[in-house]
């Protein structure tokens, strides 16, 4: 669909080396662990969710397409430390089409910053408010994630396109 949320065409915009440690919050079925896992082909990518079912979708297609270097998950993001990672262990998070899923939305950025490196970089896309795309509650404004990330000591390192119903924002850990 035009203007719709491209994962490979976002991610080529990230500076992005193929050594790389990161981990996709949210990552359902591999939408954007997958391509990541391919940019990062040394690296490892810890891919998160809720929900068992989609991480299993994601080891199979995973494994069809030759994909070693992702490891999924299962954890509630919403719990401090629930990701079992390491305190500042990622070069980069993907924060996508999550935060308008979820009520804890300070304790996702929380979890990201815990396990962020010092420089590394979180993006997070979400829905616009005024898409007539996406869900019809819960979107939550670049605003409010910039307030919720400056609170939590994250600066604002970017605004980058998204298509024409998703803002990109990306922090980095200072």
């Amino acid at each position: 669909m035009e203007g719709f949320l491209n994962p490979e065409e976002i991610l080529k915009q990230l500076d992005l080396k193929s050594e790389m440690t990161a981990a996709d919050f949210g990552s359902g079925s591999g939408g954007w662990a997958i391509p990541l896992a391919k940019i990062l082909k040394e690296g490892q990518v810890f891919a998160i969710d809720v929900l068992e079912e989609p991480l299993s979708a994601l080891r199979g297609k995973a494994g069809i397409s030759n994909i070693s270097n992702i490891e999924a998950i299962r954890a509630d993001l919403e719990i401090d430390n629930s990701s079992g990672l390491k305190d500042n262990s990622l070069d980069l998070i993907l924060i996508t089409n999550l935060l308008f899923q979820v009520e804890e939305k300070e304790k996702i950025l929380e979890e990201a910053k815990r396990t962020l490196k010092k420089d590394g970089k979180i993006l997070v896309v979400d829905w616009k408010e005024d898409s007539t795309l996406g869900p019809k509650e819960g979107k939550i404004s670049a605003e409010e994630i910039k307030k919720i990330a400056k609170d939590l000591g994250l600066k604002l390192d970017r605004e980058i396109p998204a298509g024409d119903y998703h803002y990109g924002l990306v922090f980095t850990k200072p």
